[in-house]
C-alpha cells in the first residue's frame, strides 16, 4: 500500500532562498510534498488543504490570519507576532551581535554606531544585543534609526533624503568609527554615504552588514564584511521541528535558536585602530599566521618587546594576554570551519595551528563546553 505524502505549505511573508533550501533538504529526506509558495506573489491560498505549514509571518495581517484559521501544525520563522501560539525556529541574534562586537573590539575600536532603516523585529533584536554586548565591555553605542528620525520621508525623495541624513550622522561621529548595519543593504547605504562625504572605508569607518547576501560583494571596490546568519540551517531545523509536531511530539517551550555560521571578514572592516605599535604588529602577525604552529614567543619577537611588557600592553589594549588572544582566534576559526563543512577533526586542527587532533579537541571542549563534533552537528544536515 502506497504511503500518502504529507503536504506541507510554505507561507513565507519574507523570502530568502537559503531558508527554502534548508526546508527542501529536509523534505527530500522524509518524502514530503512541498506546495508552491504562492505567498511570494502576495496570494493567500484560502481553502488550501494539507498537513502542516512552515511560515514566516512578517508583514501582512492577511497571511497571519490564514495560517491561524488553517488550524494545522505550524512552525513560524518570525518573532514579529509573539502572541501567536506557534513554535518557532529563529536565528540566534545574541550570538550574531557578540561576533560583530568582538570583531570590532579586538581591532581596538572605541566609537560605535548601529544603523537600521526600518521597523523590524530582527533588526531590533540584533541592535539591542549589539548595544548590550558593548555595554558589558564598558563601551557605549549610538543607535541611529532612519525610520524614527525627524528627516524620515517616503516617496520619490526617500532615497536622496536618507542618503543625506545618513551622511550627516556619520560625519558627526568620532573617528575611527565602527558601524554595524542591520542588513547588507543598509551597509551598502553606509558605504555610499561615506563615499559622498569623503570618509574612507575601512581607514576611517569600519563596516559590517548582516546576511552575507550581496550578489557581487567581492566585485565592490571595498567588499563588505557580513554576518552569515545560517539561514539554511534555520530552514532545516524548522522543517525538522514541524515533522516532530506531525508525529504528535509536543512543541518546545521556547523558540529554538540557531547559531550564526560566522562573520565573513572582508576589506570593509579591516581596520586596526590599536594605538600601540607593538600590539598592532603582534595582532596583524597573529591574524595572518594563526594557522601555523606559532606561540607567544613569536609575538614577542614581532612586537620587539619583552614578554612581560607585551603581556601588559595586550591587557590594556585588547583586554586579554597575547596567549589567550591567539587561543581565541584559533577557536573562532575552528568554529567557522566546522559550521561550513564536514571536514575531519585532524584537518580542522591543522588548519587552526594545533599540533594534533587531540590537543585541538581538548582546547575546543574546554573553551566552548562542547566537543567539535557536537558543535558541528548544529550546522551539518
Amino acid at each position: 500500500m502506497k504511503i500518502r505524502q504529507k503536504r506541507i505549505l510554505l507561507a513565507m511573508g519574507w523570502y530568502d532562498h537559503r531558508v527554502c533550501q534548508g526546508i527542501g533538504k529536509y523534505a527530500v529526506e522524509v518524502g514530503w510534498h512541498l506546495c508552491a509558495d504562492v505567498t511570494r506573489e502576495k496570494v493567500i491560498p484560502w481553502g488550501w488543504k494539507g498537513d502542516g505549514i512552515l511560515a514566516w509571518l512578517g508583514a501582512g495581517d492577511d497571511l497571519a490570519e490564514f495560517v491561524v484559521q488553517a488550524n494545522l501544525p505550524t512552525v513560524d520563522f518570525s518573532f514579529r507576532r509573539p502572541h501567536l501560539p506557534f513554535p518557532r525556529v529563529l536565528c540566534d541574534h545574541t550570538a550574531a551581535a557578540q561576533l560583530a562586537a568582538e570583531h570590532f573590539l579586538v581591532r581596538g575600536l572605541k566609537n560605535f554606531v548601529y544603523f537600521s532603516s526600518a521597523d523590524n523585529w530582527t533588526y531590533d533584536e540584533i541592535g539591542r544585543e549589539f548595544v548590550l554586548a558593548l555595554k558589558i565591555k564598558k563601551h557605549e553605542c549610538r543607535w541611529i534609526r532612519w525610520h524614527d528620525s525627524a528627516a524620515f520621508t517616503k516617496g520619490h525623495s526617500q532615497w536622496r533624503d536618507k542618503s543625506r541624513w545618513l551622511a550627516t550622522q556619520l560625519k558627526s561621529a568620532l573617528k575611527p568609527l565602527a558601524v554595524f548595519a542591520a542588513t547588507d543593504d543598509d551597509a551598502v547605504d553606509v558605504m555610499e554615504a561615506c563615499e559622498s562625504i569623503g570618509l574612507a572605508v575601512p581607514e576611517e569607518v569600519s563596516l559590517i552588514g548582516v546576511n552575507n547576501s550581496l550578489l557581487a560583494g567581492e566585485a565592490m571596490h571595498t567588499p563588505i564584511s557580513s554576518l552569515d546568519r545560517n539561514l539554511e540551517t534555520v530552514g532545516y531545523r524548522g522543517a525538522e521541528l514541524l515533522d516532530r509536531l506531525l508525529h504528535g511530539k509536543p512543541p518546545p517551550h521556547e523558540p529554538i535558536r540557531v547559531p550564526p555560521t560566522g562573520l565573513i571578514a572582508r576589506k570593509s572592516s579591516d581596520l586596526l585602530a590599536v594605538n600601540h605599535p607593538g600590539v598592532a604588529r603582534s595582532l596583524r602577525f597573529l591574524w595572518e599566521n594563526y594557522h601555523r604552529p606559532i606561540g607567544v614567543e613569536d609575538l614577542v619577537r614581532v612586537a620587539a618587546m619583552s614578554r612581560s611588557a607585551l603581556h601588559q600592553a595586550f591587557l590594556e589594549h585588547i583586554g586579554r594576554p597575547p596567549g589567550r588572544e591567539l587561543h581565541r582566534i584559533r577557536i573562532e576559526q575552528a568554529k567557522k570551519i566546522l559550521a561550513q563543512s564536514k571536514v575531519k577533526l585532524e584537518a580542522v586542527a591543522e588548519q587552526c595551528g594545533y599540533q594534533s587532533g587531540n590537543s585541538f579537541w581538548l582546547a575546543f571542549k574546554h573553551t566552548t563546553g562542547t566537543s567539535p563534533k557536537q558543535f558541528q552537528k548544529q550546522f551539518c544536515h
